[in-house]
């Protein structure tokens, strides 16, 4: 997906400014996400991807002030709508969910009260929010399974959550996300478990409703696949930080950060029987213990091919290094210590 000029000038209506979400365990403290910063603009679809751990469910727990004990938000700012969430009380967060921002999380069944028809569970928001009668509520709640595609919704309205198929399940969370028309939609791993025909059905679904109503969306997946296809901008994440960012085209085309070059040369490609798929050598850093320098330094080739000590001592920062694309790495900053071997065009 391309990103459109509409996209492009769409006021801001999401800003993460150095967030810093920590879990204090009884083995230290790990720094889950350690200083994150991005935006979301109006009617746009942000990626956020990595591999599992690197911070992703964790800043989106954090936008909703879902994050639980021993986790603890120890610094930065989220602003939305140009309104600080981390300072509105318990009573004003819960209405903030739900009525302004939505969550579909991973596991549909997991998400639905086995004890409930899923009509009443889509009800049941529109009543608690926008104190809407049963009656009015079960029949705006048939129209939103219609709405996300559910099969004979009026009768699927009395099914029981373990009378759905995965993808069914998956659609009546979106319905229940959807139901009070948010301005922000954060998906995480939307598509897990799911058959690839359902995991296209409820992606196209997604992206079409968030072309009808506006809704700004925040999709968190480690598929870079999903990510083409649908993402405008994209934040590539690794141990806790970004580590790329940039509109989509560019990632894929020319990705400048090594672990963004290694996802991507481990996509397999149809067809394509002769190529030999990457390989990222080594771990990923413990988060309690995390390398002095870049956390990348440990498993980045490139440092090695271009002989930098500069990655072993000290962690770059988040640059612009062309128009709106920012790379976390030494091979494009210069310091006071060395010169940065490669330039971008």
């Amino acid at each position: 997906m391309s990103v459109t000029p509409a996209t492009q000038t769409r006021d801001t209506i999401l800003e993460v400014k150095n967030l810093k979400t920590y879990f204090f365990t009884e083995d230290g403290v790990v720094k889950a996400v350690d200083g994150v910063d991005f935006s979301v603009k109006a009617g746009e679809v942000l990626g956020l991807v990595g591999e599992s751990g690197c911070g992703k469910s964790v800043s989106s727990f954090s936008i909703l002030r879902l994050v639980g004990v021993p986790g603890k938000i120890v610094e930065g700012e989220i602003f939305f709508e140009g309104q600080d969430i981390l300072k509105l009380s318990k009573d004003e967060m819960v209405k903030m969910r739900g009525d302004r921002i939505s969550m579909i999380f991973q596991q549909p069944q997991s998400s639905l009260n086995p004890v409930f028809r899923v009509g009443e569970q889509v009800a049941e928001v529109l009543e608690l929010h926008k104190g809407i009668k049963k009656k009015e509520a079960w029949a705006r709640a048939v129209e939103l399974l219609t709405l996300v595609g559910i099969p004979d919704p009026k009768k699927k309205a009395y099914a029981y959550p373990h009378e759905l198929s995965g993808g069914q399940a998956q659609r009546v969370i979106i319905a229940m996300a959807l139901a009070l028309s948010p301005k922000l939609l954060i998906a995480d791993e939307p598509t897990t478990a799911l058959d690839v025909t359902i995991q296209a059905q409820i992606l196209d679904l997604i992206n079409e409703l968030r072309e009808k109503t506006d809704t700004a969306v925040i999709l968190i997946t480690h598929d870079l696949g999903i990510i083409a296809e649908t993402a405008d901008r994209v934040a590539v994440m690794y141990a806790g930080e970004i580590v790329e960012f940039a509109n989509v085209e560019p990632i894929f085309e020319k990705p400048l950060h090594p672990y963004t070059q290694g996802l991507i040369g481990s996509i397999p490609v149809l067809g394509n029987v002769v190529a030999r798929l990457e390989v990222i050598p080594g771990l990923v850093p413990n988060l309690i213990d995390l390398p002095p320098g870049c956390r990348f330094e440990p498993r980045c080739l490139l440092r090695q091919k271009y002989g930098l000590e500069v990655c072993a001592r000290r962690e770059p920062e988040l640059v612009e290094v062309t128009k709106n694309h920012k790379v976390r790495c030494w091979l494009y900053t210069d310091s006071d210590e060395h010169s940065a071997p490669l330039k971008v065009e």
